[in-house]
C-alpha cells in the first residue's frame, strides 16, 4: 500500500525525440497521467500538437552525432533537472536522453530506458550509451534480449 502511494505521488520527466520516440513515450499515459509530470523535447510542430496542455521544455535539435548540441543539452538538463527535481526518468530514445539521464544518475534519480521497438537484433546508439546507468531497461522483443541481456521484455507498446 505504501509503495503503491509514493508510485502515485512521483514526479515525472518524460525525454525524447519528436516523432515516433515522443508518440511512444505518449502511450504510455496509462501510466503517468495521475502524475505530476514535465516533458522535454523538440520544439517542432508534431511535439506542440500532442502535447498541448502538458509542461514542455524544450531542448537543441538535431542530436544524433551533434557535438554542439549535446554540450547545449547537457547544459539544459542541468538548469531543468536542478529546477524540476523530478523522482524519474524515462525515455525512449533518441540523443537528447543521453545528457539527461546521466545528469539525472548523478543527482541520484531513478532511470528507466525503453528501447525502440524497429530495432530487433542490433542496439541503438543513445540504448547503448544509457545502458550501463539505467535502473530499468524495457525492450518490446526478446531478440532484443540478447543485445541487452539484463532488459525486462514487456512487449509492444505499440
Amino acid at each position: 500500500m505504501n509503495e503503491s502511494i509514493s508510485i502515485r505521488n512521483i514526479k515525472v520527466c518524460l525525454v525524447g525525440s519528436s516523432g515516433g520516440h515522443l508518440t511512444h513515450l505518449y502511450m504510455l499515459k496509462k501510466f503517468w497521467k495521475d502524475k505530476e509530470r514535465f516533458w522535454v523535447t523538440f520544439d517542432k510542430e508534431d511535439a506542440r500538437s500532442i502535447l498541448d496542455g502538458e509542461k514542455v521544455y524544450t531542448c537543441y535539435f538535431p542530436t544524433n552525432r551533434n557535438f554542439k548540441n549535446l554540450v547545449k543539452n547537457t547544459f539544459v538538463a542541468c538548469n531543468i533537472l536542478r529546477k524540476e527535481k523530478p523522482d524519474l526518468l524515462i525515455s525512449s530514445g533518441a540523443a537528447v536522453s543521453v545528457p539527461f539521464f546521466y545528469i539525472a544518475k548523478l543527482m541520484g534519480k531513478k532511470l528507466i530506458y525503453i528501447e525502440v521497438y524497429d530495432r530487433i537484433d542490433k542496439p541503438t546508439m543513445s540504448g547503448k550509451m544509457v545502458y550501463p546507468i539505467v535502473d530499468v531497461f524495457i525492450v518490446q522483443w526478446e531478440e532484443q534480449k540478447k543485445v541487452y541481456p539484463k532488459a525486462i521484455n514487456i512487449g509492444g507498446i505499440f
